[in-house]
């Protein structure tokens, strides 16, 4: 149990909990403001702790059986429409796919356009684009609306006209580095990592001024020979180490901390970044597939977990963590929470770093188990793929037991609702040279079905107790991230299209609508004079299904494109 009673942040948002007690340490004050006003969704994550909760009832288990469309808005861009749109006052603010090739400003009660922003995104964008030219949402502060690019570039917009204030390159986007992410702002810097893990790049997180856009710091996220932790890695490997911090940070005002994940080491062969097999020893290649904690003053890593050490099947470490104090053996813990894709759930102080627990979430054979006491999992050393050992039937597969599509955690269930997939795969190893702007490889991973008969589940989590609680199976993975609510719902979608809310407690399903094309995204609520709306983004991804062979196959048979936005309330 969270917080010690199930109802005790029914009627305010959890970064005013995460904030509390706060001495001297101030997040940006337009921000904490938006974040404080439950009636909005500031961040993608609705708060610095990326709950994804909000308190709002009038939508809840007794009427969401009557709701009905408010609005639809056509996105004038397909596919992988994956953005979580903010809503600030009455202004709602989403983007589209392909660059973004649109950021539009909306009545969020109406849906009446105000203004669209259309940045000169060049054509070949694709081709350096791993898993499609997505774009997850944009972010605000100050009056600006933040928005991360395809072309490697990060641009500020004024909120009110959608007029460019500044735009700063980040990285070169032609090594393989897309921006497809929300940026982080805290105070007077704007947080933003980028992608390619796949091309072969070496991560970073930079900060920009928020005012002028100029580069306040830089911190790779894979260390060089020369550098401490440098040895973990084979030779001069690192410097195309992947470590890509491509999704979304977390931030707790109160130790003044951000919280990033990093993505898979380059290349996929682990030969040539430490031994090839088991025996890694110290070539754990730091600090990828990993959670990093950083001061967002300097990027100074202070400490991190790394839950996929001498990554051998793409376990990439990206996903969101997400805060909550949580009520652990009758003490208060300051929490950190993360649902990985090498299928382990972690559980870990957010303060020392310390991990509390981890325990697998969904089917997973790599690993037996997760030994706390080594910071390393007890795997299976025939689901381990190397020079002249390719493995077969390794769960999950390089999708994850959880990709990008949010989760989010409810305090007054203490459950928190996890988009998973149940999905495996063969691997073997081939030699691979870099080149750059290229996909930086060396390896097959044809893909397989799950055990069970379905290959996705969205699961309630008791993350406390390390246990599911419910689930609701589906016949295909990759589906839509969760938002829950005050009203004791789930809101989530799949890549058939069908969206639904749910009871959160019992996982009954109240109410499901088909929106025409499959959802990725995660849905959003907030409140415009007195009324509240639940809006969520549809367009089904369309680069991915490549990868998964026949099981991508009746991804993409499932749904066609599409770019939309749709917002229901209870009329």
């Amino acid at each position: 149990m969270t917080f010690g009673t199930r109802g005790f942040l029914a009627g305010i948002s959890m970064i005013a909990m995460l904030g509390t007690g706060t001495v001297g340490v101030r997040a940006n004050d337009s921000l904490l403001k938006a974040q404080s006003d439950s009636n909005q969704w500031a961040v993608a994550g609705h708060d610095y702790a990326n709950t994804r909760f909000s308190p709002l009832n009038q939508i809840n288990a007794e009427n969401a059986g009557k709701l009905s469309l408010a609005y639809s808005f056509s996105l004038a861009s397909l596919r992988s429409n994956e953005s979580s749109p903010i809503v600030i006052g009455n202004t709602l603010y989403v983007s589209t796919s392909w660059g973004p090739k649109y950021v539009y400003a909306l009545d969020a009660a109406t849906g009446a356009r105000k203004w669209t922003y259309e940045p000169e995104i060049p054509d070949d964008v694709l081709q350096y684009a791993c898993c499609d030219v997505n774009n997850r949402g944009v972010s605000y502060a100050d009056g600006k609306i933040f928005v991360g690019r395809l072309d490697g570039k990060l641009t500020a917009l004024d909120a009110a006209t959608g007029k460019a204030l500044w735009t700063a390159k980040v990285v070169d986007y032609k090594q393989g580095s897309v921006i497809t992410s929300p940026p982080l702002v805290v105070r007077d810097k704007v947080i933003t990592g980028f992608g390619g893990g796949e091309y072969g790049v070496r991560g970073a997180l930079q900060a920009f001024d928020i005012n002028t856009g100029k580069l306040a710091w830089q911190t790779y996220t894979v260390p060089t020979p020369e550098e401490p932790g440098g040895d973990t890695w084979k030779g001069d490997s690192a410097q195309h180490g992947g470590g890509a911090a491509w999704l979304v940070g977390s931030y707790d005002p109160k130790t003044d901390t951000v919280y990033w994940g990093t993505s898979n080491p380059g290349p996929w062969n682990t030969a040539v970044r430490s031994t090839g097999n088991g025996d890694f020893g110290k070539l754990t290649n730091l600090y990828t597939a990993s959670t990093l904690a950083l001061d967002p003053n300097t990027g100074k890593i202070k400490w991190h977990i790394q839950t996929t050490p001498a990554d051998a099947w793409d376990y990439d470490g990206v996903n969101e963590a997400v805060l909550a104090d949580l009520n652990i053996g009758g003490s208060n813990v300051p929490a950190l929470m993360k649902a990985d894709r090498n299928g382990f759930f972690f559980v870990a102080n957010r303060e020392t770093g310390k991990v509390l627990s981890a325990e697998k979430y969904v089917f997973s054979n790599w690993a037996q188990k997760f030994d706390l006491a080594t910071m390393r999992a007890v795997e299976d050393p025939d689901k381990r793929p190397g020079p002249g050992h390719p493995a077969k039937d390794i769960c999950p597969n390089l999708i994850g037991g959880k990709n990008w599509q949010p989760m989010s955690f409810n305090p007054q269930t203490g459950l928190v609702y996890i988009p998973s997939n149940n999905v495996c795969m063969d691997w073997s190893v081939s030699d691979v040279a870099y080149k750059r702007g290229v996909f930086y490889l060396g390896a097959e991973f044809p893909t397989k079905e799950g055990p069970g008969g379905f290959l996705g589940e969205l699961v309630a989590w008791d993350p406390v107790n390390q246990k599911k609680v419910w689930s609701i199976k589906e016949d295909l993975p990759f589906n839509g991230g969760t938002l829950t609510t005050g009203g004791g719902l789930v809101f989530a979608g799949n890549i058939h299209g069908d969206f639904r809310a749910i009871d959160a407690k019992s996982g009954k399903m109240l109410w499901s609508k088909n929106l025409g094309s499959g959802i990725g995204a995660g849905p959003v609520t907030y409140m415009v004079d007195g009324k509240q709306y639940v809006a969520i983004v549809v367009g089904r991804t369309a680069a991915l299904p490549a990868f998964l062979g026949e099981v991508g196959k009746k991804m993409t048979a499932a749904a066609p494109e599409g770019g939309s936005l749709f917002v229901f309330s209870v009329q």
